[in-house]
């Protein structure tokens, strides 16, 4: 039986109405969780990357990536293991501000683990960290005895180690939309 892993899905598009229904119907229709989703403008103007972590099987994401090629406003489509790309994810923890100033192992934690407190007022604190997974767990570990009042972790977002030969596709993509103009 192939074994399922994790894989980061790269997705080129232009921005129009209902890609996303139609890219996360995909993974529905197939009973597929999505992990994390993240989109963005990317290299080349008006044209976005969607990102997103899913666990499966290798024939698996194969067949899925083909039919997310066949989505009208898609421009190419890959997928990658953790292996192949340089991933990270950030996070936020609000905290009560009493905690930052009475307990030590706060300041500690936020030190040890390469975070940064971005504000600071009177009723509490808000501390950004950088990094993976299992790192923004174990801040929000050690945080959650000291009154975590809110914790949010954005998507993943990712490189990947080799060249994919996306900006070619890209600059062909978007001299083609010049020419129609």
């Amino acid at each position: 039986m192939e074994k399922k892993i994790q894989y980061t899905v790269s997705i080129y598009t232009e921005n129009n109405v209902g890609l996303l229904n139609r890219i996360s119907a995909i993974f529905l229709k197939r009973h597929i969780n999505i992990e994390s989703f993240t989109t963005s403008e990317c290299e080349i103007e008006n044209v976005f990357r969607f990102i997103i972590v899913v666990e499966m099987t290798e024939s698996g994401i194969e067949k899925v990536i083909k039919q997310i090629e066949k989505q009208v406003d898609v421009i190419k489509a890959f997928y990658h293991t953790d292996e192949e790309t340089i991933f990270q994810e950030t996070a936020l923890y609000k905290v009560k501000s009493n905690s930052l100033f009475e307990e030590r192992h706060i300041q500690k934690s936020i030190k040890e683990s390469n975070a940064r407190i971005i504000t600071v007022n009177p009723k509490f604190f808000v501390i950004e960290k950088t990094g993976f997974r299992h790192e923004t767990d174990k801040l929000y570990n050690d945080l959650a005895p000291y009154g975590l009042l809110q914790f949010t972790r954005s998507g993943r977002i990712a490189v990947t180690k080799s060249k994919m030969g996306i900006s070619e596709i890209l600059n062909k993509f978007k001299n083609q939309k010049k020419k129609k103009k």
